[in-house]
């Protein structure tokens, strides 16, 4: 098996780091983001992918520069959501393929499933392509196409686009880098996946139904109550005559809340402090009073 060096940094890299190890290759370093400080406690914690090294027995490192130090180099790195730049003097020492989460060239970025959900894409997919100083700008070694499910949200989708991501790179890098297939340049025009920025995790509810449901699909979405923080957890489009329809947006009618074009039927949600409930039950037990209107002040 080849000598292979992983670079990733958050949980959804570990799963590729475990297959790759139970293939049998030799990882001979691994290189993550640095450690940091969660929650109130003084001491740092080491990120997902650093952790499972450690549990599998593997080196660890947060300077990539080791890459290059090291006696003998792996003959290929594996770049599954690193994070942080890789230099031009690393990629040329290390040969580097990444495994990046949307149909390449569109999505490329920090945030692919993401955008494509808030874009209301029906189908995306995993590539394995070449690291090149670029943005995701390589030749591609291979991708496999998923459809988006109606509703489906963003944890589910990347739970699919990991597993079928793994599968599909413990294939491609089996050979090592003399076995890797014949890449293909990237045609069509690219599209970028920028970072999700907290502002667009509020509901702003003055747009069309499609798209706030878009954001609830983040898993992160909220709005406010009572000036009070509410978490939207699970919403459907309002079918047929909803109450709230034609009212202002934001407008709670029941369940329902008015948006530009209809109306929203809240299913789930977490208000401040508390668990998720049935949303029912915290309209029963909120007192908002007549004709509320969520998103009524700040958090």
């Amino acid at each position: 098996m080849p000598r292979l060096a992983f670079l990733g940094t958050p949980e959804l890299a570990v799963p590729p780091l475990r297959a790759l190890v139970a293939a049998g290759h030799d990882v001979a370093l691994v290189v993550s983001g640095p450690d940091r400080r969660r929650g109130r406690g003084p001491a740092a914690s080491p990120t997902p992918v650093k952790a499972a090294a450690l549990e599998l027995g593997l080196p660890a490192t947060t300077e990539i520069g080791e890459l290059v130090s090291m006696p003998v180099r792996p003959e290929l790195g594996v770049v599954v959501a690193y994070g942080r730049l890789i230099r031009p003097s690393v990629l040329a020492a290390v040969p580097m393929v990444n495994l990046h989460f949307s149909l390449l060239p569109r999505w490329r970025g920090a945030a692919p499933v993401e955008r494509a959900i808030l874009a209301g894409d029906e189908r995306t997919g995993v590539c394995v392509m070449a690291v090149e100083e670029g943005l995701d700008t390589g030749p591609v070694y291979a991708r496999a196409e998923l459809e988006i499910e109606p509703g489906e949200h963003l944890g589910a989708l990347r739970d699919r686009l990991v597993t079928a991501g793994t599968e599909l790179l413990v294939e491609v890098v089996a050979g090592g880098l003399a076995g890797l297939p014949a890449p293909v340049a990237q045609s069509g025009e690219p599209t970028y996946a920028h970072k999700v920025e907290p502002g667009e995790l509020v509901l702003d509810w003055g747009r069309p139904t499609r798209e706030v449901l878009a954001v609830v699909r983040l898993d992160r979405a909220h709005s406010t109550a009572n000036g009070r923080r509410l978490r939207v957890l699970e919403a459907v489009a309002a079918a047929g005559a909803s109450p709230a329809a034609g009212l202002a947006p934001g407008t709670l009618v029941g369940t329902a809340v008015a948006t530009a074009d209809g109306a929203v039927v809240l299913v789930t949600v977490q208000p401040e402090g508390g668990r998720p409930m049935a949303a029912s039950d915290w309209v029963r037990g909120a007192h908002l009073g007549p004709r509320p209107r969520l998103g009524d002040g700040p958090p």
